[in-house]
């Protein structure tokens, strides 16, 4: 058997391509094209309507920029929702940038916490080359955000409007992992030099402060207290003054955090549907919620997050973005592009080998505000996402079901939604995955 590409062995697959006369024609189009574009499907934009039989009212779509926040819009927007619909607001948002400043700060802490943690851990080895490849980033998961609030709530973005480097990361990113690097670099000496724990907290301490430093700089100081002025679509005004971001969260979203809970779809032999599961490492607030999922089958997934869309509430999902999709037409369907037809073979991994083989992973979070059904199943779905107003709908996707089968990995609905059988699921001791495995990715796509 031969190891190595021989010339003959070009030659013969050259051939067999030019044998096909219409290949010339193919490729003209995909080389001066593009593949997407060549290959669009224009059935699946005529089958892809933003017309849906069950449709919450929002607002004005919102926009991350150059950020990966998804995760923190996507979440945000769930609360803006019920604050437009009880207070009767127009295009209201949350203040990213107060969540924002919270979730790097926390993260730096997390991230300096595991290094102590692991501090007699081999430098080489592979749980500390994966804690210092990202210390942080701007991505993230449900259950973060829970935490955040939950010790910090929230603000208008008024309150805390967003900066340069909010919505442009790319430099404050770099700058504030390299010194979180230095960081876990000290304390590995501390450690090595023999010092105490008392002592390593110490030196954390004063790190912590040029860390907060830098984000002041960069973000702006969270605010302690703030006035709260609105004027209503009845063109009634509101004021609240010196109210606390914990008092208005309580008084204004009144969400139940603890109430929500993080449904996954992984179909992969090491993870039984039925269970649940964490990922070591994985989190932002040291002490805060940890995550936890539970996994079930795709039509228990779609239908929990039915149940919550016909009661008027949006849904929080996470999900493989860039498959089969078109950020410009909004679409997102595995009928979008006739690549077999096209090239003459096929992608047929399933979603547990896609999985298995590094081929798909969560990678962006949006809202589900809509779902057309048909003889009680659905066929498409309405998707709020956060990249504004000048892609898809005015800035709203729409997802066939198809696509919902196949790349949607995680849904966050009520506990009041699940079954008994799956709230006594919900109660099992998660089991523990490592912080590489593919339900420890983190939402974060610009």
């Amino acid at each position: 058997m031969t190891k190595e590409i021989t010339p003959e062995m070009a030659e013969s697959f050259s051939s067999t391509i030019q044998e096909v006369p219409q290949n010339k024609v193919i490729q003209d189009a995909v080389m001066k094209n593009g593949i997407k574009a060549s290959t669009l499907n224009n059935d699946s934009i005529v089958s892809m309507n933003h017309v849906f039989s069950n449709e919450i009212e929002t607002g004005k779509v919102s926009n991350q920029k150059q950020s990966g926040r998804c995760w923190m819009f996507a979440a945000l927007n769930t609360f803006n929702h019920k604050l437009m619909a009880q207070f009767k607001l127009k295009d209201f948002e949350l203040s990213q940038n107060y969540t924002n400043f919270w979730d790097k700060f926390e993260k730096a802490n997390y991230f300096l916490e595991s290094i102590i943690e692991t501090a007699d851990e081999p430098l080489e080895g592979r749980l500390v080359s994966w804690l210092l490849e990202t210390p942080q980033q701007d991505g993230g998961q449900w259950d973060m955000l829970v935490s955040l609030i939950k010790k910090y709530g929230v603000v208008p973005k008024q309150a805390m409007p967003e900066t340069f480097n909010s919505s442009n990361s790319r430099e404050l990113n770099p700058l504030l992992n390299a010194k979180l690097r230095e960081d876990a670099m000290k304390l590995r000496k501390l450690h090595q030099e023999g010092k105490t724990e008392k002592e390593l907290q110490q030196a954390k301490d004063k790190m912590l402060l040029e860390v907060y430093k830098l984000l002041v700089f960069a973000l702006g100081e969270p605010p302690k207290t703030f006035d709260f002025e609105f004027r209503d679509t009845d063109k009634v005004f509101h004021r609240e003054q010196g109210i606390t971001p914990q008092a208005f969260f309580k008084k204004y979203v009144g969400f139940e955090l603890d109430d929500t809970v993080s449904i996954i779809n992984a179909p992969t032999k090491d993870k039984p549907f039925g269970k649940t599961y964490t990922v070591q490492y994985l989190g932002n607030v040291v002490g805060g919620k940890p995550i936890k999922y539970l996994n079930v089958d795709m039509d228990t997934f779609k239908n929990l997050a039915v149940q919550q869309i016909k009661d008027n509430r949006s849904v929080w999902f996470g999900c493989d973005v860039a498959a089969s999709s078109d950020r410009n037409q909004g679409i997102m369907d595995t009928a979008l592009y006739d690549l077999e037809k096209a090239f003459g073979f096929s992608f047929e991994m399933t979603k547990a080998e896609r999985l298995d083989y590094k081929d798909s992973v969560m990678t962006h979070a949006m809202v589900l505000t809509g779902v057309n059904l048909v003889d009680g199943k659905p066929d498409r779905w309405k998707v709020e996402n956060s990249w504004g107003e000048k892609v898809g709908k005015d800035g709203y996707f729409v997802m066939s079901d198809a696509w919902m089968n196949d790349y949607t990995y995680q849904i966050v609905v009520d506990k009041k939604y699940l079954s008994d059988e799956l709230k006594q699921a919900w109660e099992q001791e998660p089991i523990v995955l490592k912080p590489w495995d593919p339900m420890g990715s983190l939402a974060l796509m610009k």
